[in-house]
């Protein structure tokens, strides 16, 4: 069975109490539960994660490598200031698809620029949490293409 890393950075944690205004109600706990049902219905696996720590997230795109079959990342606060997560994250041979829970180009100037974009198969934004149930069924088309390649 395919494993998908979801990856989630600096804040996401306190989904549910941070600007519920901006990002809604759902915790991160929520949003896990629900890739948990996402996956199964397409036949993968989930290994969700969570770090404020910039290096943690690049340790595990590291690990990724070797360790999972594509990744779903909310790189949080780093998509726009992290070099280094976006030159881990052109490393992987596999599919990368950014997440954020809100549109980011519509957000203040400075969120606009996407360093994880810039190697990221596909951008879901502005849908809510509902975004990575997106992001988890389209890695599973990604997968079963290059599948069928």
């Amino acid at each position: 069975m395919p494993t998908v890393l979801v990856l989630n950075g600096p804040n996401l944690n306190l989904l549910g109490l941070r600007e519920p205004e901006l990002y809604g109600s759902d915790t991160l706990a929520d949003i896990e539960a629900r890739c948990h049902v996402v996956a199964a219905h397409h036949g993968i696996e989930v290994d969700f994660r969570q770090t404020n720590h910039e290096g943690e997230l690049i340790e595990a795109v590291h690990a990724a490598r070797t360790g999972a079959d594509a990744v779903v990342i909310n790189a949080a606060g780093y998509t726009h200031t992290s070099v280094a997560l976006r030159d881990a994250l052109a490393t992987l041979d596999i599919p990368v698809v950014e997440v954020h829970l809100t549109n980011i180009h519509r957000r203040e100037p400075y969120r606009h620029r996407s360093f994880v974009a810039e190697v990221a198969d596909a951008l879901i934004c502005g849908a809510g949490a509902h975004g990575y149930p997106l992001a988890l069924t389209h890695v599973s088309h990604l997968l079963a293409k290059g599948a069928a390649s």
